[in-house]
């Protein structure tokens, strides 16, 4: 049986006991918090592959997600990382957490309510020092004055050296905020995803 089958079979079950699909709450979250979710649609599998190839998974011990959502980028993070490896998957909304707690049986993932501002203290109350990736899918454009530069000098702290922050954007202007701390950004595009979209990999060195 497939992978694939095994996880549709699994976010039905699951639909059953939380009232409602992944696309279901994903749309309600958009509803409900437009600002920080931004798509109505959940990311392509053509963007979570590209997104993650850059990726040493036999070397990542700690990986933090910003803005999971549903689990879309999650499912595939946890699937490729290591046994003795953690996920901290970050999200304001806590209706978001709440389902990730829920579908996910997964000791190595962490679910924190919180602000990716904050991230430097999310990953010292986890009980650990630095990350070696974070990943993150918050519409930069549209998040209120000051918090994407602060997101962004945060994360380049929270990360060892030779880490990487990776971004996936509607809009390029996340590269503004990373240009200050990361010397090292790769960048490309993605048509294959509901709207087609930017993504970066800025380098800690």
């Amino acid at each position: 049986m497939s992978a694939s089958w095994d996880e549709a079979r699994r976010d039905r079950r699951y639909a059953r006991k939380a009232g409602g699909g992944p696309l279901w709450h994903f749309l309600r979250g958009f509803i409900k918090h437009p600002v920080m979710v931004g798509s109505i649609i959940p990311s392509s599998r053509a963007v979570i592959d590209r997104m993650l190839e850059p990726v040493d998974w036999a070397n990542c011990k700690l990986f933090v997600e910003y803005g999971p959502g549903v689990g879309t980028f999650t499912e595939h993070v946890l699937r490729r990382m290591a046994p003795d490896a953690t996920l901290i998957a970050i999200d304001t909304n806590e209706d978001f957490v709440r389902y990730l707690r829920g579908k996910f049986r997964d000791s190595r993932l962490l679910p924190v309510s919180g602000s990716a501002a904050d991230v430097c203290q999310i990953i010292a109350d986890c009980g650990f020092e630095q990350a070696d990736y974070v990943l993150s899918g918050l519409p930069f454009s549209t998040l209120p004055a000051g918090v994407g530069p602060k997101i962004a000098e945060e994360t380049a702290e929270a990360l060892r050296p030779g880490g990487a922050f990776l971004v996936y954007q509607f809009k390029a202007k996340v590269r503004d905020y990373m240009a200050p701390h990361f010397d090292r950004i790769d960048k490309a595009f993605e048509w294959i995803n509901i709207p087609p979209c930017h993504l970066f990999w800025g380098w800690k060195d």
